[in-house]
């Protein structure tokens, strides 16, 4: 075995161990030794473990082959959540090819070995829908020794209207971290929002994340991007339809959409996810 190979197998050890680990742990009732009720008491909780097949769209491969060129691949993800009564937590950990090299020689680099990983916080202000909302995302190709850490510390809001909709935007200042690149970057605009529903006797659900970036800085927007200099606006976000046939398994396709995102300048890419979750919790 290389090291290399030693290194990853490490690192799928330790994070699923640690994984199971939490989902032991929010499985566990929290209660006080006089019964009353904890402040640490869990309200909700998930965690599950997906494989994932990203399709690009045949005009996003055309529109990046000169840069940073976008190739389909598989990936594996760690996913949980919990929420308290002071506040809610949300995380997930990407491995992109994961059975590839750190630099995939075949596609010449695109089908690298590559990590994502995002932690979102908010911690409720009171008995307002008003939060205190932080948000930190990861991405790393270790082909190239990319790396790149999105910081953002902010406000959100959370609502959940009459027909069962509900619905988190933020907004908050951008910092960022990367190889080529780092201090404060602007601004962060976004959501989440989802919506169960029941048709033919089966469980659904309709999600939707999405990011807007803006007024980033000059120097990161020449940097960070392959080619040309990207707009300071960017957009990233995905539209998903979920299926849930039992409490075990969830399986669903996912919408994925960016532009002047994902290293590429000033072109608009766009996928399809195909997915199955083993729901843990």
């Amino acid at each position: 075995m290389t090291a290399l190979s030693h290194s990853r197998s490490s690192s799928f050890v330790t994070l699923g161990a640690g994984v199971l680990l939490t989902s032991a742990a929010l499985a566990t009732p929290a209660f006080a030794d006089d019964a009353e009720p904890h402040t640490l008491d869990r309200l909700w909780s998930f965690a599950n473990v997906s494989v994932n097949y990203l399709d690009w769209s045949n005009g996003t491969e055309a529109r990046t082959a000169s840069n940073a060129a976008k190739s389909d691949f598989t990936y594996v993800e760690i996913e949980g959540g919990v929420g308290f009564s002071w506040g809610e937590f949300y995380g997930f950990f990407d491995f992109e090819n994961p059975t590839n090299d750190q630099f995939d020689q075949a596609s010449g680099g695109k089908d690298n070995f590559r990590t994502s990983g995002q932690v979102t916080s908010h911690i409720y202000l009171g008995d307002s829908p008003l939060s205190l909302y932080a948000h930190l995302y990861d991405f790393r190709d270790y082909g190239y020794e990319l790396r790149e850490q999105d910081q953002i510390l902010g406000l959100g809001y959370r609502t959940t209207f009459d027909n069962g909709l509900w619905f988190k935007p933020f907004i908050g200042a951008a910092r960022v971290q990367s190889n080529s690149y780092t201090g404060m970057n602007g601004f962060m605009a976004g959501w989440v929002a989802g919506y169960d529903f029941t048709a033919l006797n089966q469980n659904f659900s309709v999600t939707n994340w999405h990011e807007q970036t803006f007024g980033r800085d000059d120097e990161y927007l020449t940097q960070n991007y392959v080619g040309d200099k990207a707009g300071s606006v960017g957009t990233n976000g995905a539209l998903s339809l979920w299926w849930h046939p039992s409490d075990l398994i969830t399986t669903g396709v996912q919408y994925r959409y960016s532009e002047n995102k994902l290293g590429t300048p000033d072109a608009y890419q766009n996928a399809m996810i195909y997915s199955v979750k083993l729901n843990l919790l």
